[in-house]
């Protein structure tokens, strides 16, 4: 695992779309896993303008996204196809046949859920899977106890998950309880793994999945598993971990040989 430790959440924000950029510049037709979230949206902000003003294609690109809430349909204004609808897929050249997400309305959840692993499997699987982190440690929905084998399924999320993303329902009790999400074991699976962790709020989580125990208590920890995982922080993110001065050393000013 990587860790690049940035000056704050605007230069680690810029260092991820570098990240993502280098990949769709050097294979146009990637597979991309991507993930939703208050800490996205600036990833893709800046994603848009690069398409806009360097010509940064995502013509070729297919995506893959981890979750949806079930019980919401597409153009439901909390879906998350609506959320990547108006925070990126409008902004970019990307191909709607190409772009994947979960059926949150699906008829029989279970079988959309083994519906989609299928369609990851026969694309070939995920090139960069771009993740986020949960406070309590959870990557996509995959929320704590979850099993680090795990594969697309529906799960039920967690109070504290359904308190963070109240803010964008009109109440607690409309927070939707339960979601598909790729699973732990799929999302180990992809080449390369990028995860962008922001604020202060994370810095629990971020030190349980790096220098924690590899646990189902924080399914992020599994990521240590991964041959080819790069987490970006900035530093308040980063201040609950032990050994930050070695990180900053093997990567001084967040660099990483990979993609400089």
């Amino acid at each position: 695992m990587k860790v690049l430790i940035l000056p704050d959440a605007e230069a680690a924000v810029q260092r991820a779309a570098d990240f993502i950029g280098r990949c769709v510049r050097s294979r146009a037709d990637a597979v991309l896993g991507l993930a939703t979230g208050a800490t996205m949206l600036p990833v893709y902000d800046v994603l848009a303008r690069r398409h806009r003003d360097e010509g940064l294609s995502f013509a070729a690109t297919t995506s893959f996204n981890l979750d949806e809430y079930i019980g919401l349909a597409p153009d439901h204004p909390c879906s998350y196809h609506r959320y990547m609808q108006d925070a990126f897929f409008q902004h970019v050249d990307i191909n709607p046949a190409r772009t994947h997400l979960p059926k949150g309305d699906a008829a029989d959840p279970q079988a959309a859920s083994q519906n989609y692993e299928a369609l990851i499997a026969a694309a070939g699987g995920i090139d960069l899977q771009i993740l986020g982190i949960g406070e309590n440690g959870h990557i996509g929905f995959n929320e704590p106890t979850a099993s680090l084998g795990s594969r697309t399924r529906v799960k039920t999320l967690t109070e504290s998950t359904r308190r963070a993303n109240q803010r964008y329902f009109a109440s607690f009790d409309d927070t939707p309880r339960f979601a598909i999400t790729t699973g732990v074991a799929t999302i180990l699976e992809s080449r390369h793994c990028l995860l962008l962790a922001t604020g202060g709020s994370k810095a629990d989580a971020v030190a349980g999945m790096v220098e924690g125990p590899v646990t189902a208590m924080c399914p992020a920890s599994a990521l240590q598993l991964h041959a080819h995982a790069t987490v970006i922080l900035d530093r308040d993110s980063a201040a609950r971990l032990t050994l930050l001065e070695y990180y900053e050393t093997v990567h001084p000013g967040g660099r990483d040989s990979t993609f400089e």
